[in-house]
């Protein structure tokens, strides 16, 4: 408690900051970094296996890449991102990865402080955002060095606690500690308030802000914003903490520029069908976890639903056949759909997915096969839920179905929330018209500084702009915080 009122006092004290970061995962500790003094530049005598960029790099190699022209840099670079800012930080990190190699690193990192910019992280969890709430033992998709974050690899640290990588991969809990850790050993802690919820983030007139506090805040700290600046409009950010007696404290700051920087964990997609709100259908694997812990489901009860056919779906079907429960699983696309996640992986490299998928392809209901406590049912969608337990599905060519089952996952992907924007953000998405959604829909921000097209001094970064990796993330926090120094003249001429 002492520690929080501390927390109040500071926030009390000093209302006004750069920058309010609003997220605290991967993306948010990554620009944290970059704002605090940590500062990028080309390794001399490193060797780039992209001749064009190493040609590049050696034109100016005693200017920080955060002060380099990020567009010129990244111009032709071809990968698994659509943000060019995203490919060019992922290969200065990790020069020839997607091709199996090992090259170093061609970025040596400085710490200069006089660059550093006031800023504030807040999150409803501890640094790592939403991977405290990913069941620990899950493996990760991308391969464990990818999960690194700048200038201390992953790798390294795990060998440090006398583990090693299974598969190239990691588990949620090892990146969640990982990621606590950074923040640590990087001397960032300052910056992060957790346990917080931001509830509103609106534009207000500076001159609103009484000169009087102004006046005392520039007397006590440099984190005010020079006010000679033209600037006439700032941020109001409001929410609470949450006291570990449960209580709700208020907070209220003012910032200049603000970053969205949420994920999309907070809300699960749900399908919008009849009786979807009962008490046994869940939107998030945890359930099946609680379930199988308080023995409510198991090899003799009635199947668990599980619909949708993305990794999340996989992870509940591997821990129910783990566990022996069986299985119905339903989803909309044919099992040859390229677009199915599990078409697009290397099957040496996850051989669990594979095996997922050899699932849904052989043991449909219409043919048993080999593997038992489960049924497959492709191109078909959810019609309704029942109070008796009873599911209606229906395939592609209108025949319908019932089947009795214990308790169903929709598992179809999650939204971000929004909520504390003006119109849950959806004006400032590509299509204004729809809400946000990280695959279909991000929010519109220019490709090298992530500014929000539509509202200046607003960013966003990570699944909110698209980018859904970790190692891809990192990459717009570059440009965020290029953007930043620019704004407050701290990048060297």
């Amino acid at each position: 408690l002492e520690t929080l009122l501390k927390e109040l006092l500071y926030l009390q004290k000093y209302k006004l900051f750069s920058i309010v970061f609003s997220g605290n995962g991967p993306s948010g500790i990554c620009l944290s970094y970059l704002l605090s003094g940590y500062t990028p530049y080309f390794k001399r005598h490193s060797l780039h296996p992209n001749p064009i960029l190493q040609r590049k790099l050696e034109e100016a190699p005693e200017v920080s890449v955060l002060d380099q022209d990020l567009e010129y840099l990244s111009e032709g670079l071809e990968g698994r991102s659509h943000s060019p800012v995203a490919l060019l930080f992922d290969t200065l990190q990790r020069p020839d990865t997607d091709f199996g190699g090992t090259a170093e690193s061609v970025l040596t990192w400085w710490h200069e402080p006089h660059r550093a910019i006031p800023h504030l992280v807040l999150g409803r969890n501890a640094p790592g955002g939403a991977w405290h709430s990913i069941e620990g033992s899950m493996v990760t998709l991308s391969r464990g060095e990818w999960m690194g974050l700048p200038d201390l690899p992953f790798k390294e640290w795990l060998k440090q606690k006398r583990r090693g990588l299974r598969n190239n991969r990691a588990t949620a809990e090892d990146i969640a500690q990982y990621y606590q850790h950074y923040v640590v050993k990087k001397g960032l802690q300052k910056n992060f308030k957790c346990g917080t919820v931001v509830t509103s983030v609106r534009k207000v007139s500076a001159e609103s802000i009484s000169n009087h506090s102004q006046k005392d805040l520039q007397e006590d700290s440099d984190l005010l914003w020079n006010s000679n600046e033209k600037n006439t409009e700032v941020y109001h950010v409001d929410g609470f903490f949450k006291t570990m007696e449960g209580d709700k404290e208020p907070f209220s700051i003012y910032a200049e520029n603000v970053v969205l920087a949420t994920g999309t964990y907070d809300n699960p997609t749900w399908l919008g069908v009849k009786g979807e709100n009962l008490s046994y259908v869940h939107h998030q694997l945890s359930a099946l976890e609680e379930a199988v812990k308080n023995n409510s489901v198991g090899i003799m009860s009635d199947p668990v639903l599980i619909v949708g056919a993305g990794l999340t779906a996989a992870d509940a079907i591997l821990f129910a056949h783990h566990c022996n429960i069986p299985v119905i699983h339903v989803f909309r696309r044919r099992v040859t759909d390229p677009g199915l996640i599990f078409n697009q992986l290397p099957k040496m490299m996850y051989p669990e997915y594979h095996k997922v998928h050899q699932m849904m392809k052989e043991q449909t209901a219409a043919c048993a096969g080999p593997y038992e406590h489960y049924i497959s049912l492709p191109e078909h969608h959810v019609l309704s839920f029942g109070k008796d337990k009873k599911c209606i599905f229906q395939d592609k060519n209108g025949c319908q179905k019932a089947y009795k089952i214990s308790m169903a996952l929709v598992l179809t992907g999650s939204n971000p929330n929004l909520s504390f924007l003006p119109n849950d953000g959806i004006d400032l998405a590509v299509d204004s018209d729809q809400p946000v959604n990280p695959k279909r829909n991000p929010i519109d921000v220019d490709p090298f500084t992530y500014e929000c097209t539509q509202e200046k001094g607003l960013y966003a970064l990570g699944p909110l702009a698209g980018d859904n990796f970790v190692r891809f993330v990192q990459g717009g926090a570059l440009a965020v915080a290029s953007s930043l120094l620019k704004k407050a003249n701290k990048n060297p001429p």
